[in-house]
């Protein structure tokens, strides 16, 4: 097959939360497979430098001067990116979010990494599961306003019950930013004193999280946990700050957010509730009343196989 014309490309545009992330470049790594895959598409991977609606904003509006064929943002806040992102879609541009979304005006669908319910629960669930006598357990998050982040605490929280030996002692937000996150656990630890165990719903605080505990001297009594990379978490579950934590395939997810956008953009598909959406290798994602779809489950890791696993993502 002769390589599409530039002109003919469809250009979809991978926005990041922060550049320099981990998790959103292995997603950029799936959305160009997809591109692949598809022949005639250009991915644009970009974001800003650190993890603000405003330079997320800066982005979306640099996109729009370039008329991209799509939008697909993790959202640094569900709300402040809405008049830009409508303004994409006046001018005929596709936006999706993806990760964490935007608020329903913003957007056409959300593409969440897994169900929330299902990840609310894994995460208290991979705390509790180590902790047969209960104890206090801290929660280290990204930004105040992640809506992915945010959605998953109140999950969480709502299961709570089922979990009667574990307390939730407190919530901190790292920001996503690995010195803050280092601090903010520096700082539950000298609070809580009989800290059992941090859960970490971001892959930048698990990693600072774990690196604070074996700094401190408290591998053994305190277990970081949460969602994670295996290429980034191996050398703490080596060391044992942390027995066991999850995550979906990044690369997966940036090739179905980029599936999405491109079946979108060329009108092969249509966000609507009860819709179905083709992604590829991935099958369908089923949007719900919100126009919102789940990818995948979660996948634990452990001693057991993060070995097996820590040089893919």
């Amino acid at each position: 097959m002769a390589p599409a014309h530039a002109e003919d490309q469809k250009r979809i545009a991978i926005v990041a939360k922060a550049l320099g992330i981990g998790f959103f470049e292995a997603a950029a790594k799936g959305a160009e497979e997809a591109a692949k895959e598809l022949g005639d598409v250009k991915i644009i991977y970009t974001g800003p430098t650190d993890t603000t609606a405003e330079g997320q904003i800066e982005v979306i509006n640099s996109l729009i001067a370039q008329n991209v064929d799509a939008i697909a943002i993790s959202a640094n806040d569900p709300d402040a990116l809405v008049p830009s992102l409508k303004k994409a879609m006046q001018r005929g541009i596709t936006v999706i979010s993806w990760d964490s979304g935007v608020a329903p005006e913003g957007r056409e669908m959300q593409l969440n990494p897994s169900s929330t319910p299902l990840i609310g629960n894994m995460i208290i669930k991979l705390a509790a599961d180590n902790l047969p006598d209960g104890g206090d357990v801290a929660v280290l998050s990204a930004t105040a306003t992640a809506t992915n982040q945010n959605a998953w605490i109140a999950a969480m929280n709502e299961v709570l019950p089922n979990y009667p030996k574990i307390k939730v002692v407190a919530t901190v937000y790292g920001d996503d930013l690995a010195d803050k996150s280092y601090r903010e656990t520096q700082g539950l630890m000298q609070t809580y004193p009989d800290l059992k165990a941090i859960i970490a719903p971001t892959s930048v605080g698990i990693v600072a999280a774990a690196q604070a505990v074996e700094d401190a001297g408290k591998i053994g009594q305190i277990n970081v946990t949460g969602l994670g990379l295996p290429s980034e978490m191996a050398g703490h579950v080596e060391s044992g700050a942390t027995k066991s934590f999850a995550i979906w395939n990044p690369i997966d997810l940036g090739y179905s957010a980029a599936m999405i956008a491109y079946n979108l953009a060329t009108d092969k598909a249509e966000a609507k509730a009860g819709g179905e959406i083709p992604m590829g290798r991935m099958g369908v994602v089923k949007l719900d009343d919100n126009t919102e779809g789940a990818m995948a489950d979660p996948f634990v890791y452990d001693k057991s196989n993060i070995e097996q696993f820590k040089s893919m993502f």
